[in-house]
């Protein structure tokens, strides 16, 4: 059934007069009856009782009318929604997370996207180490991942967030607690408790470890931060992690900042090529959240698609 007879039928059924009907609906009055005519034709049913001064509804236009309003709406209402879609208003965001975004990042992201962008849904993956949301991002898992470069090959795209720096965490009866500071050099010998050889942070603890002399005595391996500080609270070993989680998350735990420590990146990234409108209004609301929270400029990429802080 074509809509823009119904549509026409509506006009009629409500002005209950068809010269009232055409005005409204801009057209001449002949094609209007015509229209009406063929759609009765179509549907092989009188809808409507033709005097000389008025226009009567069938029990079987009565139907039309109060079904065909609600067809218009719905059809008006998906009209609505698409564009909405389209601009990237509306939708669902697959976001991976490292577990080192939880404790800053997440929670303004959550916030900001939640006032700015309501009609998006947020599903978040969190604790998943880089080459994990690489790899889901590439294989169209993920629409956005917040993880800590390098990334390695061209299939993703990333812009820095934030910059943060190693610091220690240390069991509180350790004796490097006597410290207020520590040089990476005084943890030559000690237990750590590392995250996975795969892990970005990992691998940059390690060359940070090995260009002053030592490799690190791996004790303990945790995926998520949040067991790597349980096994240090347990006193295995020391951790090394970023600044992000320079907090008290146990009595048992306290940190120390690292001289000179290494920089450690967190970025947001996304498949090369996604050109979604949803991950665009995203993206840009990251940019704004973080220049206006960091200071951070946004407006030069490197040739990988980092940027430069």
């Amino acid at each position: 059934m074509d809509t823009r007879l119904i549509r026409y039928f509506v006009a009629v059924a409500e002005e209950r007069h068809f010269g009232r009907a055409a005005a409204r609906l801009h057209i001449a009055q002949p094609p209007l009856s015509q229209q009406i005519k063929q759609l009765e034709e179509t549907l092989n049913t009188q809808l409507l009782i033709r005097t000389t001064r008025k226009v009567e509804l069938t029990n079987a236009g009565e139907l039309l009318l109060t079904r065909g309003r609600i067809l218009l709406e719905e059809l008006e209402q998906l009209s609505r929604d698409v564009r909405t879609v389209g601009d990237g208003a509306l939708g669902v965001l697959r976001l991976g997370s490292t577990g080192s975004a939880t404790s800053r990042i997440m929670p303004k992201l959550i916030e900001s996207s939640s006032q700015q962008m309501p009609g998006l849904q947020l599903n978040v993956q969190g604790e998943m180490l880089t080459p994990q949301m690489v790899e889901g991002l590439v294989e169209g898992r993920l629409d956005l991942a917040i993880l800590r470069p390098p990334v390695r090959g061209t299939e993703v795209d990333y812009m820095l967030l934030d910059r943060d720096h190693l610091a220690v965490a240390l069991p509180l009866d350790h004796p490097l607690c006597a410290y207020e500071e520590l040089d990476l050099e005084q943890l030559a010998g000690e237990k750590f408790i590392c995250y996975p050889p795969s892990s970005a942070v990992n691998s940059i603890i390690v060359d940070s470890c090995r260009r002053v002399g030592f490799v690190p005595r791996v004790a303990q391996v945790a995926s998520e931060t949040s067991t790597l500080l349980t096994f240090v609270a347990a006193g295995l070993g020391i951790g090394l992690l970023p600044t992000t989680h320079y907090l008290p998350h146990s009595n048992r735990i306290t940190f120390r900042p690292l001289r000179n420590a290494p920089a450690v990146d967190l970025a947001i990234a996304w498949r090369a090529g996604n050109e979604s409108a949803l991950v665009r209004n995203f993206l840009e609301l990251c940019k704004e959240l973080w220049r206006a929270q960091f200071k951070i400029g946004f407006d030069n990429l490197n040739p990988t698609g980092a940027l430069i802080l």
